[in-house]
């Protein structure tokens, strides 16, 4: 295969991502300084930087250079790799929690959450084990099974965290791969009757989804309590009218709005940037999410294809789920948003996985 050198469109979209976020990043880590001090504001801006842009760049620069055929031969070893890392979480001494949740190991100052590269582990065994089936009935049936089988192990990891979105996204993406494989629709509709189902028994037996379904219904009922990340996150988001407030002159970061750097820093962006500014975000990650979509259609053999699907839609339906629950049109989910929200490993693992993406982009077939 002739070598083209990567996509330009998705290069220069990745950086306007990552300068935009750097940005936003950096004015919302403020409102951190005013409450928590230097020392706090300083460790998540070198967290931040160091662990998760210069070790993501270079980890994404290594990727992109990297043959995608070496995941494919060493998908299955990835997959159990990355489940365990993803298990250490449990293990007293090794494991952290905060806020009841068991997401993260602490390594001296810094922390890594193991579900992120799971997510990447997840998609790149799946296609794998996809692009081996001959698209008769019974493989079709086996990718099905394949499937449930996946989301069951996967599920057992990541929902005793308890992380529920993250797991949603994990979800979403390997359907979406699914379904790109020619899964018949027959299939596809059982799996969704399936998971419609599992996730009411899920939700019945674990208070704090029902909670977050609750306030996101009625979020009017506890405005100080439950609903209360939501009633600030709109009145950022309002307030920042057409063209925003300006740089570093949020409210609502200073004073009111919970994760300022996490899963509320869209709302900081809104109320600095305005509609224009949110829109702007919107904009670049609908283009970004088409542009490989291209290059999954693009590509070389159905392998490469279902990786960039599985890697592409887990970054945009993370994005717009983020986005979505911060405008109250989606239960609040915790989720970070790529490229702009706190979170070292979170970031090292998208710049990896667009990394790969990019290796794929080199071997892109012309558009017919």
């Amino acid at each position: 295969m002739r070598d083209h050198g990567v996509d330009k469109q998705l290069l220069i979209l990745l950086l306007a991502l990552i300068m935009g976020g750097l940005i936003i990043f950096y004015s919302a880590s403020l409102g951190i300084f005013a409450k928590k001090g230097s020392e706090v504001f300083s460790n998540i801006l070198i967290s931040q930087i160091v662990f998760g842009l210069i070790c993501g760049g270079v980890g994404c620069v290594a990727a992109s250079y990297i043959p995608y055929r070496f995941w494919r031969s060493y998908a299955l070893v990835l997959l159990i790799a990355t489940m365990i890392l993803a298990a250490l979480v449990f293990i007293p001494g090794i494991g952290g929690s905060s806020g009841g949740a068991k997401r993260w190991i602490y390594l001296g100052p810094f922390s890594v959450q193991p579900s992120e590269f799971l997510k990447l582990g997840v998609v790149i065994y799946f296609a794998a084990f996809l692009s081996k089936l001959k698209g008769s009935a019974r493989s079709s049936l086996q990718g099905t099974i394949a499937f449930g089988v996946l989301m069951a192990v996967t599920g057992a990891l990541v929902l005793m965290e308890p992380d529920t979105g993250t797991f949603g996204i994990i979800a979403i993406a390997t359907f979406a791969m699914l379904v790109v494989s020619g899964v018949p629709w027959k299939h596809v509709g059982m799996i969704v009757l399936i998971g419609v189902i599992g996730f009411g028994l899920f939700a019945s037996v674990k208070p704090h989804v029902v909670s977050r379904l609750t306030t996101f219904i009625h979020p009017e009922r506890d405005v100080q309590g439950a609903g209360y990340q939501l009633k600030q996150s709109l009145t950022a988001v309002g307030s920042g009218q057409i063209s925003g407030r300006g740089f570093g002159k949020s409210l609502q970061k200073y004073y009111y709005l919970p994760e300022p750097v996490g899963d509320s820093i869209f709302a900081v962006a809104a109320e600095e940037f305005g509609f224009i500014g949110a829109m702007s975000i919107l904009v670049a990650f609908l283009l970004f999410g088409a542009r490989g979509l291209v290059i999954a259609r693009r590509a070389p053999d159905q392998f490469s294809g279902l990786v960039v699907v599985g890697i592409v839609i887990l970054i945009v339906t993370q994005a717009f789920i983020n986005i979505a629950s911060m405008i109250g049109v989606f239960p609040l989910t915790g989720v970070p948003l790529p490229f702009i929200s706190h979170g070292g490993s979170a970031l090292l693992a998208v710049l990896v996985g667009v990394g790969i993406v990019l290796n794929i982009s080199r071997y892109m077939t012309k558009s017919t």
